[in-house]
């Protein structure tokens, strides 16, 4: 990391040039960041203190809620704070750190989604060998093996980033440090950057989704022999939001990282960033929490113990 050592701080992008619309977007991500702790935290009281939530899909809820709450928090509330202020300094290892907590928290999301996936596969085409498949020890085993997983690729991308030198400018074209961002702005050859981006993409990620649209096609192929419209659409009001957030998730990241260099609009750049470090822990806590009758009981019953 001693070649980053020729740039000692970043300047980070603010939301906007005018300072009313600044203002604007500021208020808007600060109220979505709010609305995400909140629906979190609901999520994560409700299934640790209702017994009957004890269960391998509300575990990974849990898991995931508290995984959404650091993730939001490792970019807007700086952001937020940066447009208001006009502050857009970071320190060399203030954006290694939020390079590494971003990536981290990224490939965590990324396998809790695909574990999720395979909750949902197993208790719909596989119901008899849930209680077999699913138990608290293998839950436990994947939840250690995600974290694990991710901070050994966090750490590899942090280290490999900051090996290169950024003696041309100092001007990150996001509002919070990234990796496409900071290669952009290198004067060393990051080839082997790019490729390791690459490689995570496609063994990483691409195999994550590829086991998650197969766990979707199974479900969906399960679902239309079930003769009960009623229970046909509670497995699918079940099934979709879980597909709407892995989508908006993956799609709008791997664009982000693995498109062409060539002319970046940094405006481009700063609204696909919003879709996969703010929407996803903003939407999780409503599409799990709305459409879900335990939840929706478990915090009614949560709120008359707290009242009463």
């Amino acid at each position: 990391m001693m070649n980053s050592t020729m740039v000692t701080e970043f300047l980070l992008e603010v939301f906007a040039e005018t300072w009313e619309l600044r203002i604007l977007l500021s208020v808007l991500f600060l109220l979505a960041y709010l609305g995400s702790l909140l629906g979190n935290l609901i999520i994560i009281i409700v299934t640790t203190v209702d017994q009957t939530l004890n269960t391998p899909m509300y575990f990974f809820l849990r898991n995931l809620s508290i995984l959404d709450i650091c993730y939001i928090s490792v970019t807007v509330p700086n952001a937020c704070i940066n447009s208001l202020t006009d502050h857009r300094n970071i320190s060399v290892a203030g954006c290694a750190a939020q390079i590494f907590l971003v990536i981290f928290c990224s490939c965590v999301e990324v396998q809790f989604l695909t574990t999720m996936a395979q909750d949902r596969y197993v208790a719909i085409c596989k119901p008899l060998m849930y209680p077999v498949i699913m138990t608290y020890q293998f839950c436990v085993q994947m939840t250690l093996a995600s974290l694990l997983t991710s901070l050994i690729l966090a750490s590899v991308h942090t280290f490999k980033t900051f090996q290169l030198s950024f003696c041309h400018s100092n001007i990150v074209p996001q509002f919070f440090c990234d990796i496409p961002s900071l290669l952009r702005i290198s004067c060393s050859d990051t080839f082997n950057n790019k490729l390791l981006l690459l490689l995570t993409a496609i063994g990483f990620s691409g195999s994550c989704f590829t086991f998650i649209a197969i766990s979707y096609v199974l479900i969906l192929s399960t679902v239309l022999k079930v003769p009960v419209k009623g229970e046909r659409g509670k497995a699918f009001s079940t099934c979709v939001p879980h597909i709407i957030v892995v989508s908006v998730f993956l799609s709008s990241g791997a664009y982000v990282y693995l498109r062409p260099p060539a002319t970046p609009e940094i405006i481009e750049d700063m609204t696909l960033s919003v879709f996969y470090t703010i929407v996803p822990p903003f939407l999780n806590p409503i599409i799990y929490s709305l459409r879900n009758k335990q939840i929706k009981e478990a915090v009614k019953k949560v709120i008359f113990r707290f009242l009463s």
